[in-house]
């Protein structure tokens, strides 16, 4: 019995022993002649270069500097008898360069030493080409060293457009671990187009395959595959572009200049503006202070993130919703004595002696107050609101720059999700006039601006062409205006005309010597507040000026043929300039670079 025991379990532990050689040399073959090749066979991805952005004309807006990164053989640090030769190396380096600090580049190096590092490191991330030449020679016949071509980020024009170009940045943990192509490329749009197109901008990696040996050195390539570089063409005339920002110099503001029959945008700035180039690889916190604790706000890209009372320059669309109510029509009429008496008190006209009996027309073209609150009271917050929501208040205008916001378009709803409290007449008075809470972009004015001009719904846009193949217009034509206030359309653009055309009109004296017949509507928007912590950076003597009222143009040309858009805000009125002198400057210089032939 015994016996049987013993040779039973010698017969299972060789059962067992040819089970597992069974599994081993032939069930788990794949998997280790999978293991073998990978061991014998290794891929390398290969970083694309960052496509280029241009002006309609083909003028580089953002390109890619050539230069080289210098790296440094491994285990140098880790090793004593090494360190001496890393101590060599690091001299050499800085001998050749004397802008570099030994001390940081060791830095570098010894933070990512390790025996698990066979590749060698990067201590310098970027010498310019001119820079690197004299010395390539040394440096490629150093075994100890490794020089290869990399490119950097460069805005040729410095500050020049700089809200809408925006910047790279260096990729952090979170971009690297959602972003393939930032982990191999290290950076990513931070802002403005870099932002918004980075997914085309950063193109699509590249790979390269090849066998090796036991001692990890290369024996044979066997597949290469090139990156893939995608260039983007914008909208914008960099000549109009750099005339706008010599135009508004130590001016605040903001200036569209839009096309409305595509929704182009020409040229567009929000100032003052700022250089992106130090972005590139981090900018001071000495240069960055100083941005953030301007009270003109460099860094806010106003033309779609900033803020502002619209002022008259929505009289157009509150007389659109007058009209389309059916209680006023183009004959009504309102007596203007300066001031509107209401709930006790006086809401004043702009012209403290009054305008007389004002129509609609003439309620645009002098930009009469009392015109509209009586129009106000008579068809109610409800039919107003509706009415500019519609036409584009409130609402994102679409325009392919990141992190638009809405504004405010009041109404009873709004006042009540917000504040929890009941709507009162008195707030109807100042929505008609586009003061109180009602808040605009000026992109959103341009937007609008252009599609009273047009009939039709405009989508401003940067984007011209990606590579050389030319877009499908990105323009929406979709009906903004009923029906009705289509037929309105002719008489609230006649008034507009009347606006910068006739004696008495707002914009007469700016705007009537044009060579080309220009329809505007002036506006002036209260400032709303001015923070204790903006207050804290300005001078005493300047607070006048940041409590003044901002100024607003918006106009179309030709008035018969209706072609562009522009749109300028100047904040506190301006230091140097007006709007209404600043947008004809605009309409000049558009002639001189025949966009009116």
């Amino acid at each position: 019995m015994r016996m049987r025991i013993v040779v039973g379990f010698i017969l299972l532990f060789f059962i067992f022993l040819l089970s597992r050689v069974y599994y081993l040399s032939i069930k788990s073959n794949v998997y280790y002649e999978e293991l073998a090749r990978q061991n014998a066979i290794k891929t390398q991805n290969l970083a694309p270069t960052r496509g280029q952005i241009l002006d309609r004309n083909g003028v580089f807006l953002a390109l890619n500097d050539l230069g080289f990164s210098v790296s440094i053989k491994p285990y140098l640090s880790i090793k004593k008898s090494n360190q001496e030769i890393l101590n060599k190396e690091l001299n050499t380096l800085t001998s050749l360069f004397t802008d570099l600090n030994a001390t940081i580049l060791e830095r570098n190096y010894k933070r990512n030493d390790s025996y698990y590092n066979q590749n060698f490191i990067e201590v310098i991330d970027f010498v310019p080409y001119e820079k690197m030449m004299p010395y390539f020679s040394i440096l490629h016949l150093n075994e100890n060293i490794e020089v290869k071509p990399v490119v950097r980020r460069k805005y040729p024009f410095n500050s020049l457009a700089s809200h809408i170009i925006g910047y790279v940045g260096k990729a952090n943990l979170q971009d690297v671990s959602e972003n393939e192509i930032a982990k191999l490329t290290n950076y990513i749009g931070r802002s403005g187009i870099e932002r918004y197109y980075n997914e085309i901008l950063q193109g699509e990696k590249g790979e390269r395959t090849y066998k090796i040996n036991a001692l990890n050195q290369e024996i044979e390539q066997l597949s290469y595959t090139l990156p893939v570089t995608t260039d983007i063409q914008l909208s914008i005339d960099i000549r109009l572009q750099t005339f706008l920002s010599e135009l508004f110099s130590d001016n605040t503001g903001t200036v569209v200049v839009m096309d409305i029959e595509n929704g182009e945008i020409l040229a567009a700035g929000s100032f003052p503006e700022y250089d992106l180039n130090p972005f590139v690889n981090g900018i001071s916190n000495k240069e960055w202070t100083e941005l953030s604790n301007n009270p003109d706000h460099p860094f806010t890209n106003k033309l779609v993130n900033g803020l502002f009372p619209p002022g008259s320059i929505v009289k157009m669309g509150v007389g659109l919703s007058f009209l389309d109510s059916k209680k006023i029509n183009t004959n009504t009429s309102f007596f203007c004595s300066g001031a509107f008496e209401f709930g006790g008190r006086d809401f004043r006209c702009w012209n403290r002696s009054g305008h007389g009996n004002v129509d609609l027309k003439n309620g645009i073209k002098q930009s009469c107050d009392v015109y509209f609150y009586n129009g106000g009271l008579n068809v109610g917050i409800d039919r107003v609101s509706s009415t500019l929501s519609r036409i584009g208040f409130g609402t994102k205008t679409g325009v392919d720059l990141p992190n638009e916001f809405v504004g405010i378009v009041p109404s009873r709803e709004w006042k009540m999700q917000r504040f929890k409290k009941p709507w009162y007449q008195g707030e109807t008075l100042n929505t008609s006039i586009g003061q109180g809470d009602f808040l605009v972009t000026p992109m959103q004015v341009a937007k609008y601006t252009a599609q009273i001009a047009k009939g039709s719904g405009v989508t401003p846009h940067f984007l011209k062409q990606v590579e050389d193949k030319n877009l499908s217009t990105q323009n929406t034509n979709n009906e903004v205006f009923t029906l009705f206030e289509q037929t309105q359309l002719p008489y609230i653009r006649d008034a507009m005309y009347a606006v910068a055309n006739e004696q008495g009109g707002t914009a007469y004296r700016y705007l009537s010597h044009l060579p080309i017949k220009v329809a505007a509507k002036t506006g002036t928007a209260q400032v709303i507040g001015f923070s204790q912590k903006d207050k804290n950076r300005v001078n005493e003597a300047d607070l006048e000026y940041y409590t003044r009222s901002h100024t607003w143009m918006t106009s179309y040309a030709p008035y018969a043929h209706p072609r562009y858009v522009v749109t300028v805000l100047l904040e506190h009125g301006g230091r140097s300039i007006s709007s209404g002198i600043a947008t004809a400057k605009i309409y000049e210089k558009m002639k001189e670079l025949k966009y009116f032939e």
